[in-house]
């Protein structure tokens, strides 16, 4: 028997009410008084095990998604050539079902800015399952640009670098972290250098400026830190020793114009000599993406800037 305690109290004896979905009651449990009988049941129309029966026997259809050209709205036609009962049409039949179905698909986006929305969510829905990102950064995404769509015209713009933006600021108002370059591999466009990053950049910052939400949340040293230790597999010890370091120093101004990637790399690097841990400089380098020279600048400026004091726990010997 599925229960919950309903909010408020019995009239007659003020003892929280029970609320039993599977009769449809709400009853005090002290006096046995019930107070209401009939219950709506808000849970599935069918009570089948099998996920066949229960499709069969649904009234509804899929929920709407802002990642979907039309919300998932539409009406699909089944690209297989069987009829209802399993048979297989007859060659004309199945001629004509697939005429249908591709006119279906052409006048569902019939207009040019219809056409560019498919394009782009599509690339968003492309990425977002490359990058293994949840559906949290999925609709973010996808509401982001139809947003701008609604405001603006995307005419002319790239849809991948449109994508991109769209994803970065969607990881950014999530705190996901993602690097733009990251992302803009994840399109599959071909030429990567940095002319298409700073067209990506360009529409992110497009982006920021024209919806309404212009201020953005600041992601934590704490998770660059995590996400390079996880990507390096350095041990647990090392990464609370250096967020612990990250949080001792983070009132001060030392990270002001500098790289994330590079100041939790060196809080790495940090804690893993304090511990006697080996981790390699070029390493974490490789993984950051920030050259040798750039962690030891940053860790003499932590280093310079503060004093950090090392007590040896004594050895004991057991005799």
């Amino acid at each position: 028997m599925s229960e919950s305690f309903y909010a408020n109290s019995c009239p007659e004896c003020h003892t929280n009410l029970i609320e039993d979905a599977s009769k449809g009651e709400c009853f005090c449990p002290g006096c046995g008084y019930v107070v209401i009988d009939q219950i709506e049941n808000f849970g599935p129309e069918s009570i089948s095990s099998d996920a066949e029966d229960r499709m069969k026997n649904a009234r509804t259809g899929s929920p709407m998604s802002y990642s979907l050209h039309d919300l998932g709205l539409r009406t699909e036609i089944a690209s297989s050539f069987k009829d209802f009962s399993g048979r297989p049409l007859d060659s004309a039949m199945a001629e004509q079902v697939y005429g249908l179905r591709k006119w279906h698909s052409r006048i569902r986006v019939s207009s040019p800015k219809e056409r560019r929305l498919s394009n782009v969510l599509s690339k968003i829905n492309e990425t977002c399952a490359s990058l293994q990102l949840p559906k949290l950064i999925l609709e973010t995404a996808s509401m982001i640009y139809r947003n701008y769509e609604t405001q603006n015209t995307a005419k002319g713009k790239s849809v991948a670098g449109m994508a991109a933006a769209a994803i970065y600021l969607a990881c950014k108002r999530c705190s996901v972290l993602r690097s733009l370059e990251e992302i803009v591999i994840a399109t599959g466009v071909q030429d990567t250098n940095s002319t298409y990053l700073k067209l990506t950049s360009k529409y992110y910052r497009m982006l920021v400026m024209e919806t309404t939400d212009n201020t953005q949340q600041q992601l934590s040293i704490d998770h660059y830190i995590s996400k390079l230790a996880n990507m390096a597999r350095i041990d647990v010890k090392v990464v609370r020793l250096a967020v612990d370091i990250a949080h001792l120093t983070e009132d001060h101004a030392l990270a002001d114009g500098k790289a994330p990637n590079g100041l939790a790399a060196a809080y790495l690097y940090i804690a893993s000599i304090l511990l006697g841990v080996n981790v390699l400089q070029r390493d974490v380098s490789s993984i950051s993406n920030v050259t040798e020279v750039t962690i030891r600048n940053r860790c003499k400026d932590i280093l310079t800037t503060y004093k950090m004091r090392v007590t040896l726990k004594p050895q004991t010997i057991n005799s």
